[in-house]
């Protein structure tokens, strides 16, 4: 895999340049001060249940633009394409996951609504600045995501759990962090569950179901928030009969500043 030099510094446009080129790598610590997106794109007749599920599912599923059908440009970063301008896509057919391209312009249809949902590498900046550290970034790796035993509010044709992304905080921070990623509700907003994973129905946090492990520091607490791969879950449980997303950790970098999802006060 190619190494990119200092990938905090790109711009997004030059970011999103480099994966049209075929460069595929977790998005986490890329574009500084940029926000990030998930994208889920579902046919025409499944958008209103996807828009449906998106609104009765906040925490995990903050809509931050929804194309039109067919259409794959967005105003969160003007001149992207969303067929080729992700690190790595997910091609889904019927629940099943059959392909993981870094580009879907083939796979693309007249059809496709596509969803961007707010993603917590967003508020990863505010941490950052916070002085909290980030363990998967010192440590080279995806973040940890893991499927719940909480089950998301049903809508339409959709139903399965949410997912979380895992990051270990030091005990005398978590309240910090907290604090920050609460001001940020379109990107997942504060932790929902904070310590024993098994609150969550999380067995083992060395085996995540999406990402990397994360190895903790002594006195590290595991704190959870809600994800944008949510949706990815809701897939694989209610089996639509085709959709594209992007594959978790591999985001659309926006041209939206992370600033402009921060709640003042």
């Amino acid at each position: 895999m190619t190494t990119i030099q200092n990938p905090a510094k790109l711009t997004p446009r030059e970011a999103r340049g480099l994966f049209r080129d075929g460069i595929a790598a977790p998005t986490t610590g890329w574009c500084t001060g940029y926000t990030q997106a998930n994208l889920i794109a579902v046919p025409e007749d499944w958008a209103y249940d996807v828009l449906l599920f998106t609104q009765r599912n906040p925490g995990p599923c903050p809509v931050l633009d929804v194309t039109d059908p067919g259409a794959a440009h967005t105003v969160l970063a003007p001149g992207a394409d969303l067929r080729t301008d992700l690190p790595r896509y997910r091609v889904w057919e019927h629940g099943e996951l059959v392909d993981e391209p870094t580009e879907v312009a083939a796979r693309w249809r007249d059809d496709l609504v596509a969803f961007l949902i707010g993603c917590s590498f967003t508020f990863e900046t505010a941490l950052v600045e916070a002085g909290i550290p980030l363990r998967h970034r010192q440590q080279g790796r995806n973040v940890a995501m893991y499927r719940t035993d909480r089950q998301c509010r049903p809508a339409g044709r959709l139903s399965g759990p949410m997912v979380v992304s895992m990051r270990p905080i030091p005990a005398d921070q978590v309240d910090t962090a907290v604090r920050v990623t609460a001001r940020m509700p379109a990107v997942h907003g504060a932790p929902v569950h904070v310590g024993d994973p098994a609150g969550l129905g999380i067995a083992d946090l060395d085996r995540p179901d999406f990402g990397d492990p994360v190895t903790a520091v002594p006195g590290d607490v595991p704190v959870f928030w809600a994800c944008g791969v949510t949706p990815q879950a809701v897939l694989m449980a209610s089996r639509p009969p085709f959709a594209i997303s992007h594959a978790p950790g591999h985001m659309l970098v926006t041209d939206s500043s992370d600033a402009e999802y921060r709640v003042v006060g």
